[in-house]
């Protein structure tokens, strides 16, 4: 009696072309672990090369204190050795680093970066480029709304959104920080913009942005007095006003705040006279976020509308005048930061209008129009494997 033959194994070849829909199905979502070029691991490799090591130690690194950091309208003045240094690292691992807003070591990578950044400048002024790198936050939003029923009926979504912070233990634990360190008459001002930084930058971002960017109805007094104090002016804000253009001067004299200035340049101008924003709405507001706890600090300026600006003045410019307002508008009258926050609030205030389900729900929301740094749906790379599977199988 013969035996049925036992179904022969797939060949190799075969299982090679299943493996890359498998494992992007496995993994759909694009991680911020993919950090390709930072400036630290991108100096140890100029540091291996004697000629890029020598140009970036001996000749660039005494260039930054003999170079005064010139405005757009003035010419530096660059030693010739400084020049031959700045072309050698043109050709280094150097020139496409960048740095990431959550890793350890951010202020060395920055510094590195700022180092490379005046190789870059020397003899030819360019406007800062952001030293981050582009990263696209695809995580979904997960909250429990059950516990909101404790707020009054009818409380503002200000005083929801800070609940729901309060619920989280991470996320209230760095509220708290800031708060000790940013109320009192004797605060501390560098104290609490370190740790209103800390806050934006290790809460969750959907928690974070719930808090600042907390839609309120017009008339609503009470709930934008409680936005507007999210990030505690009283402390965090100058007590004198100063010029925009000194603001500014203090700011790039700080690698981190010229850092967080440079990216919000980077993502949130707009290109041309249609007013095209430069990126997704996301990275503008990403950006945004990343200023607080800087000395460029930007805030709300009233309780009754969501329009924001820096805490300074271009009173006293002289013949800079047009720049300082230039550098203000750019926050006051930025159509590109508006339309983003205006269309987060909305965003903000559909999630607690919804019909669910569960009281514990998931969001995930729409964060760019490139389709490249979407979320790729898996249903489609499973249903071909599937099918070319069931069709080897049946006739091989």
């Amino acid at each position: 009696m013969a035996h049925p033959s036992s179904p022969r194994p797939l060949p190799p070849a075969v299982l090679l072309l299943l493996l890359p829909p498998l494992l992007q199905a496995g993994d759909p979502l694009p991680t911020e672990g993919r950090f390709m070029n930072s400036c630290i691991q991108a100096r140890k490799k100029c540091q291996a090369n004697p000629t890029c090591s020598a140009a970036y130690h001996h000749h660039l690194y005494s260039c930054i204190y003999s170079i005064s950091t010139p405005s757009p309208s003035e010419e530096p003045s660059v030693p010739a050795e400084c020049l031959e240094a700045a072309q050698q690292l043109r050709n280094s691992s150097l020139m496409g680093c960048s740095c990431h807003r959550r890793m350890k070591n951010q202020a060395t990578c920055l510094d590195i970066y700022w180092t490379v950044h005046r190789a870059r400048s020397l003899g030819d002024y360019e406007l800062d480029v952001s030293p981050y790198e582009d990263t696209v936050t695809s995580k979904p939003w997960k909250m429990d709304l059950s516990k909101l029923n404790m707020l009054k009926p009818g409380s503002d979504l200000c005083l929801k959104f800070a609940m729901l912070c309060t619920l989280n233990d991470k996320c209230d634990r760095l509220r708290k920080a800031y708060g000790e360190a940013c109320s009192g008459p004797g605060c501390q001002r560098h104290i609490c913009l370190e740790q209103l930084r800390a806050f934006f930058e290790k809460a969750a971002e959907h928690r974070a942005q719930g808090l600042l960017l907390c839609p309120c109805a017009p008339r609503d007094r009470g709930c934008g007095e409680r936005r507007r104090n999210t990030i505690a002016p009283s402390c965090a804000l100058p007590s004198a006003v100063p010029n925009c253009l000194e603001l500014r001067r203090t700011c790039l004299s700080d690698p981190l705040c010229r850092s967080r200035l440079a990216d919000f340049q980077t993502h949130c101008h707009p290109m041309d006279v249609l007013r095209t924003c430069a990126t997704e709405q996301s990275r503008c507001l990403r950006a945004y976020m990343g200023l607080i706890g800087t000395a460029m600090t930007p805030n709300f300026v009233s309780n009754i509308n969501i329009s924001v600006a820096l805490s300074c003045t271009c009173r006293g410019s002289g013949n800079l005048q047009e720049e300082c307002e230039r550098l203000e508008g750019s926050f006051s009258r930025n159509p590109c930061l508006m339309e983003a926050i205006a269309a987060k609030m909305h965003f903000h205030s559909q999630l607690f209008f919804q019909d669910w389900t569960d009281s514990t729900f998931s969001v995930m929301e729409r964060q760019n129009k490139n389709p490249a740094l979407r979320p790729q749906p898996c249903v489609t790379s499973l249903f071909s494997c599937i099918l070319i599977l069931t069709l080897l199988l049946r006739f091989w």
